[in-house]
Parts: structure tokens; sequence; C-alpha cells
């Protein structure tokens, strides 16, 4: 049984930093694109950060130059690293493990994030 369980999440001022976790277990994540979604109260998901099992990275717009986000392999781990956290930032935010080919698509419960002073 494939797990994701996100980790990190909590209260933070605007401007401050927050790095996020996500712990797969019942599979292996360097086969998969990773990635970081969020949904803020009254809208829809939306994607923030991928890496692809190559390591290539690709960012939302509102969140680029700020979030980065990063695999351990080893580990069987992802990260997301959120810094200049700005109250708009505020969401859930949820952990993906997705593999087209093998039409795998896992999702974690989610972790809030609030961002408020």
């Amino acid at each position: 049984q494939v797990q994701l369980v996100e980790s990190g999440g909590g209260l933070v001022q605007p401007g401050g930093s927050l790095r996020l976790s996500c712990a797969a277990s019942g599979t292996i994540i360097s086969i998969y694109r990773m990635g970081w979604y969020r949904q803020a109260p009254g809208k829809q998901r939306e994607l923030v950060a991928t890496a692809t099992s190559g390591g290539s990275a690709n960012y939302a717009d509102s969140v680029k130059g700020r979030f980065t986000i990063s695999r351990d392999n080893a580990k069987n781990t992802v990260y997301l690293q959120m810094n200049s956290l700005k109250p708009e930032d505020t969401a859930v935010y949820f952990c993906n493990a997705f593999h087209l080919l093998y039409g795998m698509d896992y999702w974690g419960k989610g972790t809030l994030v609030t961002v408020s002073s």
C-alpha cells in the first residue's frame, strides 16, 4: 500500500520560511514525477512545483524564486522549501507521486500552511 505523508506545515509570519516534507512508503519515489500542490479555502487545487525522476523542476509563476522542490531518493522523501512566504500562500499543501506510463497517481492527506501576522 502506497502512502505519502506530509509534514512541516504550521503558522508562520509573512516573510518567513517553512520546509515541507513528504515521506513515501510502499513504493520508491525514484520512478515518479513528484509534486506539491495546494488548495486554499474556496479555491481549486493548484500546482505548486514538480520534480521529474530525472531531476528537472517546474514551478508555478506565483512561487518562482521563493520555493524550491527537492527530492532525496535514498530517503524516499521529497521536500518543499518555502521562503518569503506571503498570506496568499496560505493553503493545505498536498504531496503527489505520478507516473504516466504505469498509470499511477498517489496523494497525501495534506499539511496546512498558514501565513499570517
